[in-house]
Order: C-alpha cells, then structure tokens, then sequence
C-alpha cells in the first residue's frame, strides 16, 4: 500500500506530513516496519538521519532499465526502529529520471510487502506526480490560502483526500477547502510550537509530537487497515 503526499505549493509541510505518517505506521507494524520514499529531499532532515553518501533513488531513476527493483532495498538507510528511509543523493539532483523509470518505481513500492509513504513534494511533474497519481492514497498537503487552493485547482491531478495545516487567523477554513476542491479533509495538523521544536531538532522519527500524532492517526490507521487488506 503507497501513500503519496504531495503539494501544489512548496512550504505547506509535505515533508512533516509524510515523515509524521511513516513513523505512525513504523511504530504500527513490527517487525517488517514501514518505509519513507524522499522525492522532495527534505526528509533525511526532518529525522535527524545524515543524507545519503553514496548511490541513492536520484541515481535509481536516472539509471536504465537493466537497473532493476532489487537494487532499491539496497540503497535504503535506517532512519529510526521499524523505518526506513529511501532517499535521493544531493550529487545526483541534476539527472534526469529515465523514461519509464517513475512507473517502474510505483510498481516495485506497491508491490512491497510494507506500508509505504512517499513525499512527493509539490507532485506536479516528473516522478513525484507519477507517483502521486498512482498510488493507492493520494494525499494533498494544504495550507487554507486563496494561492494554495488555486494552485490545487490547477494541478494535473486530483487527491483522495486532504491534509489541512490549520494556521490562526486564516479567513479559509475545513469547509471552503472541502466546497472548492470537492474532496474531503482527511485530518487537519495545527501549526504548534511542539511540531516545530521536534522538526528543526530532527526527532520526528522517534518522537511524534501529540499535536501531529492526533491529527494523523486516522490516516495511519486507515493506512494498516488498507495494508493488510492488500496483502491477504
């Protein structure tokens, strides 16, 4: 089962989003764990894990057909117990994803016997829209603006539901998100100090802040439910 988290717009807290749910379900499912997919290049970061230094999914994509899914497992770190990080490699940001190679990678994650999480980051092009659109859950990460909903509208692709980053103040809320794109909010993640404290420390992977565990949980859930329904 692959969860895509993705974004019209950047600075709407894919990455958090996506490494919030990755660690849910790592925590959810011993021994096998659950595996975070970076496309965006933030997440390494987020969990306080040293950015890849060797071959990484940027190398995987760019790489031929001769280059095959087996070679993933190896380029794969641990981030925290129970969940491991696949990961771009800052040397290679510059190659071009060969053809066919994002379909190649959707196949090979939904065919992994474990939860999958992808952050897409903005998901409108390359691999991350590829990935983004095909995958079994198709969430949009939103901050409850007049640009992010019209960059929403114009994306070439449609969500199966919507994380909300609810901010105070903002004249948009759960409602008008839901009456404009015409797709539910999956849950909504408050902008708290906690949140950020745990982020910028990179802690994210073995200390879920409550405010963030609370609000993902359901999709988490639903996520475990969805996985073992896809394995029987």
């Amino acid at each position: 089962m692959v969860v895509a988290c993705w974004s019209p717009k950047g600075g709407s807290g894919t990455t958090v989003v996506a490494c919030g749910i990755a660690a849910l379900l790592a925590r959810a499912e011993p021994p096998a764990g659950a595996l975070l997919v970076d496309l965006a290049g933030d997440a390494a970061a987020v969990l306080g894990v040293a950015d890849p230094s060797g071959p990484g999914l940027t190398e995987w994509l760019a790489a031929g057909a001769d280059v095959g899914a087996s070679a993933l497992a190896r380029l794969e770190v641990e981030a925290a117990p129970g969940l491991r990080l696949l990961a771009g490699h800052l040397a290679g940001a510059g190659a071009r994803p060969g053809a066919g190679r994002a379909e190649a990678l959707l196949e090979a994650l939904s065919a992994d016997p474990r939860p999958v999480v992808v952050d897409c980051g903005t998901g409108t092009g390359g691999p991350g829209l590829a990935l983004a659109a095909g995958a079994q859950v198709s969430l949009l990460v939103l901050r409850p603006c007049y640009l992010g909903l019209r960059r929403a509208l114009a994306a070439p692709l449609r969500p199966s539901g919507v994380v909300l980053v609810s901010e105070p103040g903002r004249s948009l809320g759960r409602r008008d998100v839901e009456e404009v794109l015409g797709v539910a909010v999956r849950a909504e993640v408050p902008v708290d100090d906690g949140i950020a404290r745990a982020v910028d420390a990179g802690l994210l992977a073995r200390r879920v802040p409550r405010p963030l565990e609370r609000a993902l949980r359901p999709i988490a859930g639903a996520g475990r439910g969805r996985a073992g329904r896809d394995a029987a």
